[in-house]
């Protein structure tokens, strides 16, 4: 009896799994839809990573990049596709390692002195957490990165 009722457990908990899988996947697949109308109703070009992130990069700065174990200094603006801004920093300076997956993945695309723009699916953001009364927002930053430490 207890073989059955611990394979019932492992068959839910692996059915919970598949569907959050797929909610996720799908929400993925919104978010970059979104994000590619975006730059088409802007007329923006950007590069792709593996992951779904999107990346103008207006200038490259130096061949010095960071990586996700450096802190940055930035000058940010971060906004949703309706262009409502909900944040913004000068000279905010963050371990790499202590924001969100988004800014790790796309801040190393680049250099010391460069700038650019981030557009970033809420997976890689703050996934369902409300943010300005927002879920799985995509969110876009105006980056400039000032310096690596």
């Amino acid at each position: 009896m207890r073989y059955v009722a611990f394979m019932v457990t492992i068959f839910l908990f692996m059915t919970s799994c598949e569907k959050e899988e797929t909610k996720v996947q799908k929400q993925l697949d919104k978010d970059i839809q979104l994000i590619e109308d975006y730059l088409k109703d802007k007329n923006l070009t950007a590069e792709k990573t593996s992951h779904g992130i999107y990346y103008i990069i207006d200038e490259p700065g130096s061949e010095e990049k960071p990586k996700v174990t450096s802190t940055v200094v930035v000058n940010y603006k971060g906004y949703f596709t309706d262009e409502v801004e909900f944040d913004a920093g000068e000279k905010a300076t963050f371990p790499l390692y202590n924001v969100i997956q988004g800014w790790q993945i796309g801040i190393p695309k680049f250099g010391k002195g460069g700038k650019g723009k981030l557009l970033i699916p809420s997976k890689y953001a703050y996934e369902d957490r409300q943010i300005q009364g927002r879920s799985n927002a995509v969110l876009i930053f105006d980056i400039e990165l000032l310096d690596i430490l």
